[in-house]
């Protein structure tokens, strides 16, 4: 049971890339990675030493800005108190295999991008628009994340991308210790983008650091403009807001000037960005996003 947001983890299940299912046996209190060359030098996720003052960028305490407040800062007696340690210990826990994980990305040169959004927004649409768009520059794998069924990951191979389907069960997000069990079979080339679709939701994923280098909330006009402003804390944390199915505009109720000027309001810095994945509409500045904060640059073809 996650302790964060009350989900069940207990029944993940990983697919390897050749599309055979197995059980993960997730705990969010486990130490997975050490199943996957914490202490051999493979290519699989293991602790980095980069020296003094290195910094791979999007560890929890860096980022108390905008994160979740402390909870355990303030005493709370009897049982409240040990569901407060409970979750900070979950989180911590899960920053410790984050940050595993986001050295193997910096060792290996991969950009690693969390897209989150609800389901429906159009996430798993990007992705093959992404894959088909991109050509190959650069190359683009999947970690596909959903609580059953593998039909986005067999939309994704349908693209011509590399895929690993992690179904979740009864759990509302992907953590660290899910991402890096999907690592080695994966095996992400140096200079590609990995991107991990995480379970359709626009609550519990904003909680978890899952080693990426970015992240992205994609939110589609038939949700509603008001979304940023009902859900800050996951458009606060995004580094690009995408709204998606732009093609629809002229059959919904959407003010796009109000949705991108609340997105504004709860996050000055990031991104803004409008596409169509169906039509094409802002993939080329979707793309050009990624390739900015890509190792060593992959210019278009």
């Amino acid at each position: 049971m996650c302790g964060v947001c009350g989900c069940s983890g207990g029944g993940a299940k990983r697919e390897h890339a050749h599309g055979h299912e197995h059980d993960h046996g997730h705990e969010h209190d486990r130490d997975h990675a050490g199943a996957h060359g914490r202490e051999h030098g493979h290519g699989r996720p293991h602790d980095h030493d980069h020296g003094p003052g290195h910094d791979h960028g999007r560890g929890r305490d860096r980022d108390d800005d905008q994160g979740p407040p402390r909870a355990a800062a303030v005493p709370v007696p009897g049982r409240e108190a040990r569901v407060v340690r409970l979750e900070r210990e979950v989180l911590e826990k899960n920053d410790r295999l984050a940050e595993r994980g986001r050295g193997w990305f910096a060792g290996r040169g991969v950009f690693a991008l969390n897209l989150m959004g609800s389901p429906g927004a159009g996430k798993t649409a990007l992705i093959e628009r992404t894959i088909r768009e991109a050509g190959g520059r650069p190359e683009v794998v999947v970690i596909e994340g959903d609580q059953e069924t593998s039909r986005d990951a067999e939309r994704v191979r349908a693209a011509g991308g590399r895929v690993v389907q992690i179904n979740t069960g009864a759990g509302c997000h992907l953590d660290a210790a899910m991402v890096l069990s999907a690592l080695p079979g994966l095996d992400p080339p140096p200079g590609s983008l990995l991107v991990i679709e995480n379970v359709g939701n626009l609550v519990c994923p904003a909680l978890f650091d899952l080693g990426e280098g970015a992240r992205a909330v994609v939110c589609s006009v038939a949700e509603g403009d008001d979304k940023p402003l009902k859900y800050p804390h996951m458009f606060r944390r995004a580094d690009a807001i995408v709204l998606s199915k732009v093609d629809l505009l002229p059959y919904v109720p959407f003010d796009r000037a109000l949705f991108f000027a609340r997105a504004r309001e709860v996050n000055p810095r990031a991104r803004l960005l409008e596409v169509s994945a169906t039509r094409g509409d802002g993939v080329g500045a979707w793309l050009s996003w990624l390739r900015e904060a890509l190792p060593g640059r992959v210019s278009p073809p």
